[in-house]
């Protein structure tokens, strides 16, 4: 188990990570939530180098993948950096990557109910007007649960304000900050149920965000 306290609030500065083995050779991973060793709830950053693969594996409670950089490839397509990933409960594939890649992944965390599949390449999606000077991007959206991009211009200030169902964020680039500390590029950070924060950027910010799907007990 790891981190798997959902009413702790978690910042990890990714970068400096250490990267870890996987039974793959040519994969390597920073395990950031596990509930085991090899299956069940897990998030984590996972690099592949050039001409590795993964196994043929199934996602039991679905997986959910953003591409940081590189390309990432499956028997149904390539997905370069900045696409987003929905694969349903009860999917498998082959995963590998051609040319190297980096992805932050989320293992069994789905809805049963929640079965779309989903591919966006957000580099070529429009954003949206936000509330003040933010841009989103919406991503996915199933009952509570709520994913999307969210551009935040250089010295944008947001309003304060709590999370129903947490939060979960991943800082993609520029730094954002809060009231609580500075997050770089590639901090992941887990805000529990009913958390509060005064969030703002010096720099232009992009975050990749998802809210409503922790636990409320």
């Amino acid at each position: 188990m790891l981190n798997m306290d959902f009413s702790q609030a978690l910042a990890i500065d990714t970068e400096q990570m250490d990267w870890l083995t996987s039974p793959s050779a040519g994969v390597l991973r920073k395990p950031l939530e596990r509930e085991a060793k090899e299956s069940g709830h897990v998030t984590s950053v996972v690099q592949y180098h050039a001409d590795s693969y993964f196994p043929e594996h199934s996602h039991p409670m679905g997986e959910e993948i953003f591409v940081l950089e590189g390309v990432f490839s499956d028997e149904q397509g390539d997905y370069p950096a900045g696409t987003y990933i929905r694969n349903p409960p009860g999917s498998k594939h082959s995963p590998f990557s051609q040319q190297g890649c980096v992805i932050f992944v989320k293992l069994n965390q789905f809805n049963t109910n929640d079965l779309e599949e989903v591919r966006v390449n957000t580099r070529s999606t429009a954003w949206l007007p936000g509330i003040e000077g933010l841009q989103v991007m919406p991503l996915h959206a199933f009952e509570h649960e709520h994913v999307a991009l969210v551009k935040w211009p250089a010295g944008e200030v947001f309003q304060p304000h709590s999370h129903f169902g947490g939060e979960e964020i991943m800082v993609l680039s520029g730094e954002f900050k809060d009231e609580h500390g500075d997050y770089p590029k590639h901090t992941w950070l887990r805000s529990p149920h009913m958390s509060k924060h005064h969030p703002f950027v010096e720099q232009d910010t992009i975050i990749l965000v998802k809210t409503g799907h922790l636990p409320v007990e």
